[in-house]
């Protein structure tokens, strides 16, 4: 009896070992890994966001792993800096009406980054974190023209 639980105890760990190892990181071998966060540079100074859990966030964390995106934004309707990405990202669209700091995918390839409120069929990508309204609409210049938007990885 001592020889099976030994023996299910040894399979135990081989298997968990083995699990723990398929889910990993590893730069050198270049797999996919898990982001939940990241940076959001404009004009020098850098926020971190949230990054929700979907496709599109997936494909986004894809692209960062191999650099920097920079994109050029400008404001749109006094509530929302949008900018092309110059590639497609999956899109989720839904109906939702945005919060001050909310990242979303507007038509599969542009991102869209809000210091106001609107309703609209998006996609969330995430959410600045830990910002008030004014130091949003601040970081993101909002209402004082085109701004360059660098997203990497945390």
């Amino acid at each position: 009896m001592k020889k099976i639980i030994n023996i299910f105890l040894l399979f135990t760990f081989f298997f968990c070992s083995a699990c723990a190892n398929e889910n990993s990181y590893s730069a050198s071998k270049g797999e996919n890994m898990s982001v939940s966060k990241i940076k959001v540079t404009i004009n020098g100074v850098t926020k971190t966001a949230t990054l929700e859990e979907n496709a599109a966030t997936k494909a986004l964390a894809e692209k960062l792993q191999k650099g920097n995106i920079t994109y050029n934004a400008h404001d749109y309707g006094g509530f929302e800096k949008v900018g092309d990405l110059g590639f497609n990202l999956p899109t989720e669209d839904r109906q939702m009406t945005s919060q001050c700091g909310d990242i979303f995918l507007y038509v599969g390839s542009s991102l869209v980054i809000f210091y106001g409120e609107n309703s609209w069929s998006y996609t969330k990508i995430g959410t600045l974190e830990g910002m008030t309204k004014s130091e949003v609409k601040e970081f993101l210049r909002g209402g004082m023209g085109n701004v360059s938007v660098t997203l990497s990885l945390e």
